[in-house]
């Protein structure tokens, strides 16, 4: 099997502690000129955007000069651009550095902050935010942790590591734990693990299980009980989408402050960061593969649904 080969380094430095766009074309395609190939790519990107990064100097080649709007289309060419995101409404929750060496770094992130850029959220990111505070441009996720959710996210210092430290998870070598409040429904026997198989579909908000061979394995245990409410502990031994959130709906104790299950509920408007998610990714634990060094990380934040149940029923924030 041929190897692709590696991308050249990038032209363009970050930007708000975000890299810049890379664009390779490809092989095969019936585009006369640069233009005409990103125009059908970036259909996303709106009419004339296109033309008005090409008109200004803002895509750039491997060399980092500007590529003409008639430039001729080569297949494997690599080009370099930034994008201009919306205004986001900031985070106001701060992230907490729980390790850092010269390796890793590893940090206890709030609700409502993604872990990289996706989407609509660029600029308020984890990853973007670490490397503005930090000064490190280089650091990159190991991992991913949905945006609704707290708790414990690793990130690599030097991109020559990065693929150890991504293997640990592939390999499913780090052992994590998750904190949820939800329902308490004393019919339901705990502990107990369970096992299905889940898909989320590209564009599809919600994942759903099928029949057919689990590719998802949860352990649910109740911690202690709250009135109507219980404190579980979550342990995945699987990483898909939303694996835990589908597990407990499955359950029928749905986690408190969840959009999407056991229904899609409507967009929360942006800035409302009320109701969040009860969900925390409390430990992380492993083998270094770079030091040998045995980690286990905890994190320290606590979940408003049970430290301050009345307040965050009325609707109170973090």
């Amino acid at each position: 099997m041929r190897r692709r080969a590696t991308p050249p380094p990038s032209p363009l430095p970050q930007r708000d502690g975000v890299d810049p766009v890379r664009v390779r074309l490809p092989g095969q395609g019936d585009w006369a000129t640069v233009r005409e190939h990103l125009v059908a790519r970036l259909t996303g990107a709106g009419p004339g955007v296109v033309d008005d990064m090409l008109a200004r100097g803002l895509v750039v080649g491997a060399d980092g000069a500007s590529v003409a709007a008639d430039a001729a289309y080569v297949p494997g060419m690599y080009v370099w651009f930034h994008r201009d995101p919306p205004p986001e409404v900031p985070v106001p929750f701060p992230l907490e550095v729980v390790h850092r060496d010269e390796h890793i770094v590893v940090v206890d992130k709030p609700h409502f902050l993604a872990t990289t850029p996706r989407g609509s959220h660029v600029t308020e990111t984890t990853v973007a935010r670490l490397r503005r505070e930090l000064g490190v441009p280089e650091l990159g996720a190991a991992h991913r942790l949905d945006r609704l959710t707290a708790g414990l996210v690793l990130f690599t210092v030097r991109p020559e590591e990065r693929g150890a430290y991504q293997t640990l998870f592939r390999d499913r070598r780090v052992r994590k734990e998750y904190e949820a409040v939800a329902p308490y429904d004393p019919s339901l026997a705990l502990p107990r693990t369970v096992r299905s198989r889940i898909v989320k579909e590209r564009g599809v908000l919600a994942a759903y299980e099928v029949a057919g061979e689990p590719n998802a394995v949860s352990r649910v245990e109740l911690v202690e009980r709250l009135e109507e409410l219980g404190r579980y502990r979550l342990t995945p031994t699987t990483g898909q989408t939303h694996q835990l959130r589908v597990h407990m709906n499955a359950l029928g104790v749905p986690i408190l402050g969840d959009p999407l299950y056991p229904v899609v509920a409507p967009p929360v408007p942006a800035g409302d960061f009320r109701r969040p998610l009860q969900l925390l990714a409390r430990s992380l634990e492993f083998t270094d593969p770079v030091t040998g060094t045995a980690h286990r990380f905890r994190s320290t934040r606590t979940l408003g649904a049970w430290s301050s149940y009345g307040e965050w029923a009325d609707g109170a924030g973090q």
